[in-house]
């Protein structure tokens, strides 16, 4: 229930009541029994009530006749959560993505006229708005705009790949951060790259990635990258629509995932986050290679912070920290660095002499176990990473 009402003021939505329905058998025609109907009738009409969320999901045909019998505008969990996510969007890869699971919700439905793209609001139209039509679309229209924005976002995919070949050329190892919605990925973001991502205590303050230059203790450098919060009962629409985004996770050396150690139902998110990840085929970094970071250390108890304290010195890929104040961050690049050493191995290099600037970067980023200098080059023994080697490699300086 926090969730639903977290979600719905996501978009600024006043939220009057908030009330728990049981159902014995769900009504095809209108979900709920005429009792609670009713009940849920009287409360929307003494309160002027606008807009109704209903945090499940509804057939076309049950929508329908609930906006009929209240009176008022009815949307349900995967209406919402397009409608917080067609307002926040701001890449052109993010509003692609976003109208493309939108016009695939709305196929079935046939609501809404194409007004909602000249909207400056944001969002698609289901909470209703200035201007709105209620013409029906047309099928054959939105299935070629369907058409149209998966040729777009195909194009993008392909980008993206490109941009990920540049990177293995010239590769720094990338970071990834994932984790429920509002669980602080970007404020943690923010603390250790010195970047100034939006962030905000509310649920999706993210959509687009971010990837920004990470310096470790061991002077290696990193990218991080910020990635859209999961939520539990993700829509299959958003699912497919976000996979572009998400590949950015499958490619990363290093999978973060920052959990909210102060939310009570913390376990129950953890799960969910991993469940999308296994979708992803990612389940066997889920299973091993995940580094556990546990936020809001800030807020939890004592008693809660001494056993998160005791968890992280159990097991290496823990970190209790607060992104907020910092506490604990840097033993979360520590880790990181850690984690990234697993790929260290020793090598030989021949560096000439008058090249200082690869000298001065190989001091930086590996560790030099011997060296031997003559006339014309220093012969190095170093330990350095597969990823600084295939970039040393590629400046053809290494022999």
């Amino acid at each position: 229930m926090e969730e639903a009402v977290g979600l719905a003021q996501a978009i600024r939505l006043d939220v009057v009541g908030a009330e728990i329905a049981s159902i014995t058998r769900p009504r095809p025609s209108s979900l709920l029994g005429s009792g609670t109907l009713d009940t849920l009738g009287g409360l929307i009409s003494d309160n002027g009530v606008g807009v109704v969320v209903i945090d499940g999901a509804l057939s076309p045909v049950q929508q329908r006749n609930l906006e009929r019998h209240w009176q008022a505008k009815v949307i349900d969990r995967t209406g919402l959560i397009l409608e917080i996510f067609g307002a926040r969007a701001r890449t052109h890869e993010g509003r692609l993505q976003v109208e493309l699971a939108a016009l695939s919700y709305q196929r079935s439905r046939l609501v809404r006229s194409w007004t909602h793209l000249e909207r400056q609001r944001g969002g698609f139209g289901f909470l209703g708005g200035p201007g709105e039509s209620q013409l029906e679309i047309d099928r054959r229209l939105i299935g070629e705009r369907i058409a149209h924005l998966k040729r777009e976002l195909a194009d993008v995919k392909r980008t993206r790949a490109l941009h990920r070949e540049a990177r293995r050329r010239v590769p720094y190892p990338v970071v990834a951060l994932v984790g429920y919605t509002n669980a602080g990925k970007s404020t943690l973001f923010n603390r250790l790259t010195g970047a100034s991502v939006g962030a905000g205590d509310m649920l999706f303050a993210t959509l687009d990635p971010t990837m920004r230059r990470l310096e470790l203790p061991s002077g290696r450098t990193a990218i991080l990258s910020d990635t859209v919060g999961f939520i539990s009962d993700l829509p299959t629409h958003l699912v497919a629509a976000f996979r572009a985004t998400l590949e950015e996770v499958t490619e990363a050396d290093i999978v973060v995932h920052v959990c909210d150690s102060h939310h009570p139902d913390s376990d129950a998110q953890r799960q969910d986050v991993l469940a999308v990840l296994a979708d992803l085929g990612l389940g066997e970094v889920a299973g091993n290679g995940l580094i556990e970071a546990m936020n809001k250390l800030d807020l939890v108890d004592p008693a809660r912070r001494s056993g998160l304290a005791s968890r992280a010195s159990r097991d290496w890929h823990s970190v209790a920290l607060s992104a907020l104040t910092g506490e604990g961050c840097e033993a979360l690049l520590a880790t990181i660095d850690r984690g990234l050493e697993s790929d260290i191995r020793p090598v030989r290099l021949d560096i000439p002499l008058t090249d200082g600037k690869t000298l001065a970067w190989i001091y930086r980023h590996g560790e030099v176990l011997g060296r031997r200098d003559d006339t014309e080059a220093a012969h190095l023994s170093v330990r350095l990473s597969e990823a600084d080697i295939a970039r040393l490699r590629h400046q053809q300086r290494l022999h």
